[in-house]
């Protein structure tokens, strides 16, 4: 069973400008106690199936994580316009946000942005130069989410149990999350630190930088 379970991923500024910074809230329950942090990453996908042009916006790490329901905020800059392929700037493209545990992914939450110009008349005859300052996004409201099976610490300590008792053990990922998520998913693949501290008022503990 997966330790770490998103409850809720929320864009604070969508829709937005293609050059405004992402930002994001995002809600998540730890069962276990957890010895080390958790990163997290947002990439970019402009071209599907050609990962050479994904951009890895920004991580961080998360931690000290209590046991309970935390949230953290995250701000990543926007794309670099100079690494994007002029004919994958317009149209759809990904935002991809993942979490990962001693190295170890454990979940991909995707969404499908679309990319125009801001009047009718630039979106109905575009320049032929692309103009990034005139240009808006906005992320699909349904996530596709992906989970993989990881080794959490608590993991270890059963495994290390089982194995004195001569048992075989098998750890499997959580099955679905509360948040509207679709199982699956077609997407592909500067560093801050926020500290979590508890809080009295149940149930959400808040990470702050």
């Amino acid at each position: 069973m997966s330790a770490v379970t998103i409850r809720n991923v929320e864009f604070i500024n969508n829709p937005a400008r293609f050059t405004d910074a992402y930002k994001f809230r995002v809600t998540f329950e730890c069962i276990s106690p957890l010895k080390d942090d958790l990163e997290w990453k947002l990439i970019y996908v402009p071209t599907p199936g050609s990962p050479e042009h994904d951009q890895e916006l920004d991580d961080c790490m998360v931690g000290p994580v209590p046991v309970g329901i935390n949230s953290f905020e995250f701000d990543s800059p926007a794309p670099d316009s100079k690494r994007i392929p002029s004919e994958d700037v317009l149209g759809v493209a990904a935002i991809i946000l993942t979490a990962s545990y001693n190295e170890q992914e454990f979940v991909r939450v995707g969404y499908y942005q679309n990319t125009e110009y801001d009047t009718e008349e630039w979106r109905q005859q575009p320049p032929a130069i692309i103009v990034f300052d005139r240009l808006t996004r906005e992320l699909a409201s349904r996530p596709k989410v992906t989970r993989f099976m990881i080794k959490w610490d608590a993991d270890e300590t059963s495994q290390t149990s089982q194995a004195a008792s001569g048992s075989d053990t098998f750890m499997s990922n959580g099955s679905s999350e509360p948040f509207a998520a679709t199982p699956g998913s077609e997407f592909p693949r500067s560093s801050h630190n926020y500290a979590a501290t508890s809080s009295s008022v149940p149930p959400v503990n808040s990470m702050v930088q």
